[in-house]
This record gives structure tokens, sequence and C-alpha cells, in this order.
């Protein structure tokens, strides 16, 4: 076989793992280190010695490495430390109930307050299932009591459960920026509008769906909504010290006052403070929120190094010219590009998670958008709003599973699907609206930034 189907083996055969059930960051590495050691193999070893005398091993210590001394990616265990806090100080259960008072004459109001709640709580945290198994939790019992249907109850969590991974501050863009070498600054400009685009879309779609069939959501009793003075009190106590913590970490970076880096830790300490304001700061949830701060930001930082050792090898072994080569050979217009790349996103979508896809496989696209013309900021949020997909299509819909595991019996995943379509819909009407509007996304970095120049 040839390098160039040796990569190709590569690639499919780490598909395969992967639906199999192997981790996926430790698969990375030994397929990174294994085909690696093929490719790099420079003649039988004479002594012992001689077997580690191979560029792949000095290639993992340099990955390694450079995770470790990445500083767009310092960013990531401040943010989680952040969400991590928040969600055990007991602010969200404060902010959904009084978002849901102050929201109780309009059509679905619980279903308004769920999206809110998620829009606010996961910005704050980036986490999908810890929004979605919290939400679940908190809000689905409230909806099931009011009357709610199950299927229109379960779709609204698990799809405002996504809005954390676009909306910024967003992990998975800075995850982006370090991939594509990109500005995280012009990527949270670009991200904002389409962001907020989304939510709205979401809460309008549920407002016209109660409107059209109030059997859905049936309005709640009067005798449960305290006074106007009250609801406002409430909304002043939980709802906006968090959005003003959330507004300030994301206007110190948009404004250029600080770096994501900066700003996060400025977030991770402003919620250690409303943490203490509400008087929920213990030292067992500081402790359990800098465990999991620790779990997810090691897992993040292993798929880095697996990822791009996996794909340092592919392209050494020519695997990016084979791909590249066969996607210019096709002689496609730069839109049929972008439809071609957002559909193989997609379709990964099913079995694999965003920042799988995110690490591994956008990579292969990069190269190609100066071929076809395109702006890679542009790409970016189209990838972005993209992998919301990847937690809505079944049969793998990763928000769907989260809910199912902390309702159990209460709701079939069939029905969990089943509320999910229609906001999958959404998403995918929100990626033609913008790919027909590219202001949507353009326009705010370039004006806070200047045009951008490649």
């Amino acid at each position: 076989m040839s390098d160039p189907q040796v990569a190709i083996l590569m690639l499919c055969l780490f598909i395969v793992l992967v639906l199999l059930g192997f981790p996926i960051a430790f698969t990375l590495i030994a397929m990174g280190v294994a085909f690696g050691y093929f490719a790099y193999y420079s003649g039988a070893p004479e002594t012992i010695a001689d077997i580690f005398n191979n560029n792949i091993f000095y290639l993992l210590n340099q990955n390694t490495y450079s995770v470790m001394e990445n500083d767009t990616l310092v960013a990531i265990p401040l943010f989680l430390f952040m969400g991590y806090v928040v969600e055990r100080a007991n602010i969200v259960n404060r902010l959904f109930f009084s978002l849901y008072q102050a929201a109780h004459n309009l059509p679905g109001s619980l279903g308004i307050a769920a999206l809110l709640t998620c829009a606010v709580f996961s910005t704050a945290s980036g986490i999908v299932g810890a929004v979605v198994t919290l939400m679940g939790l908190l809000a689905y019992p409230a909806m099931n009591k009011a009357g709610y249907n199950k299927s229109f109850a379960a779709g609204i969590i698990c799809a405002g459960g996504t809005l954390g991974i676009l909306i910024p501050p967003s992990i998975m863009l800075i995850v982006y920026a370090a991939i594509a070498e990109l500005s995280p600054l012009r990527l949270y400009a670009a991200a904002l509008f389409p962001g907020l685009l989304l939510a709205g879309l979401y809460i309008v779609y549920v407002i016209l769906r109660v409107t059209v069939n109030p059997a859905l959501a049936p309005m709640p009793e009067k005798e449960g909504i305290p006074p106007k003075r009250e609801i406002y009190f409430n909304l002043l106590i939980s709802f906006v010290p968090l959005t003003v913590l959330i507004l300030l970490v994301l206007g110190s970076i948009l404004g250029g006052l600080a770096t994501p880096a900066e700003a996060a830790a400025m977030g991770a300490l402003g919620g250690l403070v409303l943490a203490a304001l509400y008087r929920e700061l213990t030292w067992r949830k500081v402790k359990e929120s800098v465990f999991l701060t620790a779990k997810a930001t090691a897992m993040v930082c292993w798929l880095f190094v697996g990822s791009w050792t996996f794909a340092s090898i592919f392209s050494y072994l020519g695997g990016h010219d084979v791909i590249e080569h066969w996607v210019v050979a096709l002689n496609l217009q730069p839109w049929q590009f972008l439809v071609l790349a957002q559909l193989i996103i997609f379709i990964l979508g099913w079995p694999l998670e965003w920042s799988e896809i995110l690490i591994i496989f956008v990579p292969i696209f990069l190269p190609m958008l100066e071929t076809f013309g395109i702006n890679p900021y542009f790409f970016a949020m189209l990838v972005a709003l993209n992998l919301q997909t990847s937690f809505l299509t079944p049969p793998m819909a990763m928000s769907a599973y989260y809910l199912k595991g902390v309702l159990k019996n209460q709701i079939e995943l069939i029905q969990i699907f089943k509320g999910l379509m229609p906001y999958l819909g959404i998403v995918i009407f929100c990626m033609v609206l913008m790919y027909q509007f590219p202001g949507l996304a353009l326009w705010f970095p370039d004006y806070l930034f200047g045009k951008w120049v490649p």
C-alpha cells in the first residue's frame, strides 16, 4: 500500500473504532503512535534502544508540551470552573423560576423561561451535558406538572442546552481558535448575533407553536404568581447578577480590555463572589468544582494531544493531499464546497460529539478555504451552527441521552427525539439564513476590529 492509502485506512479505522465505543482521546494517541511509527520507520533496529529511536515519540512529546504551553487554552479550565461554581450555587434554580414568573402571561411561559435559563446558564457553563441534566431535573418536572406535552417539554430542554457552545463566551470557539489559528476575539464577535438569532428563533417557535396548539402548554394558574413587585425583586437578585457577570466577561474581551484567559479568570472569581453572596459557597462545593474542572480540562487537553498527533501523521502520509485533490477535482463552486463540507460535518455529528469533529475533521477543510476564497470566520460560524446538530440529530443525539439519563422512566427516548426535530430544522434554517446574509456573522467583527484581510 502507498502512504496515501495507509492514511485513508488510518482515518477509516479510527471511525470504526469510535463507533465500537473506544475512548476517543486514547484511540487517537494509540493510532497516531502506531501509524507514526510506520511512517517514520527507517530500518530494522540493531539494539533495544533503537526501537524507541523513532520521530513519532519526539512528535508526541512536542505536541504534549505545545498543548500545555498554549495561552489560548488557558481560558478553558477557568470558564469551566465558573460554570461549575454557578451550577452548585443554586443560582440556576432562582433564575428559572424568576424568569417563569416574569413571562407568565406569554404562551408557553415555562418553555420560554427554560430556554432563557438554558441560554444564560449554558453561556456561563459551556457544558451541554451539565445544562441539559440540571434543567431536566429542574424545568421538566415543573413543565410536566403544568400539563405540558412531554415531547414538547423535552425538545425545549435539549435544544436550549446546546446554545452554550455557540453563544460567547464559548469554550467551543476557544478550541476552534486554537485549531484554526484564528483570533478568539473575532470569533466571539462573529458568533454573537448568530447565537442570539438562534436563541430568538427557538423562543419564537415556542410562542407560535403554543399559540396554534394551546394544549401543548397550558397557561399557568394565576394563584401561583406573586405580585409584580416581588417578581421584579426576584429578577433583580437572580437574573441580573449572573447576566451582568457574563456581559462583563464578554464585554472585556470584545472591548480589548482583556484576553479570553484574563476575562475567564475574572469570570471564575465572579462566580465565587456570586456563590458567596448567595451564601452557597462551601469548601465541599469548591472542591467538587475544582475536581470536575480538572477532569474536563484533562479530557480536552488529551484530545488535543491525540488529534494533533493523529493529524500530523495523517498529513505526513499524504491523507490531506488526497482529500484536497479529490475536492479540487470535483471543480466545485465556493457555495458547493460549503454545502459539501457542512453535509460531511452534519453526518459526522451522528456518531461523534462536537469536540471530536472540531479537533479531527475540521482541520481537513481549513487548508481548502483559501483555494475557494472563503472567509475563515464565516466558515467557522457555519461550522459552529452545524455542530449544534450533533446534539440534536437522532439516533445519536447526545442531549437526548443526557435528558433520558436523569428522567429515566418518566419519558421514552422516542418522545425526546420527536421533540428535538423542530429545533434541528431551526438550526438548518439559521445556517441557510446566515449563508444568504453573511453580514449576520461578519458585520460585528469587521465593525469592532476592522475588515478582515487574508
